[in-house]
């Protein structure tokens, strides 16, 4: 399992009932219990109230959309950001025990040499 999901869940946990809460919407109810030929209109409002619902949900997700693919743009520029020094940290240790080993072997040949 990744190690950045843990910590995203226990930040997005917390705030899925306040979203749920917040984007239940509250239809309208058929008054009594006729249900005939005069329920239309309560239909066609519920309906109306649908249809607004819906553009308001895809209005979110175009927003919630963008923002993942700007959240996940910038994770791969990190991403790439950290590969690239480790790199470069990789080719720097590299270096370092070359050095080392030379400085070693000069060290061991001056030692042998008196």
């Amino acid at each position: 399992m990744s190690p950045w999901i843990i910590p995203a869940l226990k930040a997005i946990l917390p705030h899925v009932g306040d979203i749920v809460s917040a984007t239940k919407p509250i239809f309208t109810r058929a008054k009594g219990g006729d249900v005939g030929v005069a329920s239309n209109a309560p239909v066609q409002q519920q309906i109306a109230e649908l249809q607004a619902v819906a553009a308001q949900n895809d209005a979110h997700i175009r927003e919630l959309a963008e923002q993942l693919q700007t959240t996940v743009t910038a994770i791969e520029e990190a991403a790439l950001a950290a590969e690239a020094k480790s790199q470069r940290l990789v080719r720097i240790c590299v270096l370092s025990m070359g050095i080392s080993v030379v400085a070693a072997g000069l060290s061991l040949i001056l030692l042998f040499n008196r």
